[in-house]
């Protein structure tokens, strides 16, 4: 699955010709063609290239993590950088408030997961989490297009504000290994796919179909399967 998620987006993106794409002066030009290496030199942004690395990055951040390796999460790190750039690019000012809490939540993950932590059932600190998350989400969201602006329009920036608070919710469930948090990233991953739609990256698109399908995978080899076993040198190993 991690190979053929990689292929898939690579392949649909040169399909679709998305590694044109080119961020110039605060606008983006798709299908640059010809164009594209005069925009390069003009001081153009490669976004199309970029994106498509930040997808496969991305992709692989979350196979890591179904597989219960805390790679995935270190990954996760990487990812709060890069997709807070492009979400930014792609017309979400409020990134640059939401984007940095999604980094030190990565980063507390990572260190929960080095304890050596396990798999848990849904209680009521999940709903706590989940209910906060998305308080706070829809707050700083809608500070942030007030404080910084960005693409126009209620549906847009309410939608914004509920994918943050899935992925918020999604990523501290993660760090306390809930079973569950894979119903928070189907939710997640419907939203994006409309949203990326909508905003025509076409690396998120293919990338968030491919999540969606791996987290109805991942929630039932983590309720069936339960922990993974490490061997001597603690490397995965069949789950138990």
């Amino acid at each position: 699955m991690d190979i053929f998620g990689v292929v898939l987006i690579l392949g649909i993106c040169y399909w679709r010709n998305f590694q044109e794409t080119i961020y110039k002066q605060g606008e983006i030009f798709f299908n640059t063609g010809d164009q594209f290496s005069e925009l390069i030199s003009q001081g153009g942004f490669p976004l199309g290239y970029f994106s498509m690395g930040a997808a496969v990055l991305s992709v692989l951040s979350g196979r890591f993590t179904a597989k219960q390796n805390n790679l995935g999460n270190i990954f996760g790190i990487i990812i709060a950088v890069t997709s807070g750039t492009l979400d930014y690019l792609f017309g979400n000012h409020s990134a640059i408030i939401t984007y940095p809490i999604t980094f030190l939540v990565a980063s507390f993950a990572t260190y929960k997961w080095s304890t050596g932590i396990k798999i848990r059932k849904i209680d009521t600190q999940y709903y706590i989490i989940l209910s906060g998350a998305l308080l706070l989400a829809f707050m700083l969201v809608h500070l942030g297009f007030y404080l910084f602006g960005g693409r126009e329009g209620v549906v847009f920036r309410n939608s914004v504000a509920l994918i943050f608070g899935l992925s918020l919710a999604g990523n501290i469930s993660n760090a306390f290994k809930y079973r569950e948090t894979w119903f928070n990233w189907m939710g997640y991953n419907i939203l994006q796919l409309v949203k990326n739609t909508i905003q025509m990256n076409f690396a998120n698109v293919v990338k968030y179909i491919f999540y969606m399908i791996s987290a109805v995978i991942t929630y039932f080899d983590w309720r069936l399967n339960g922990d993974v076993k490490k061997d001597r040198s603690g490397s995965n190993q069949i789950p138990a």
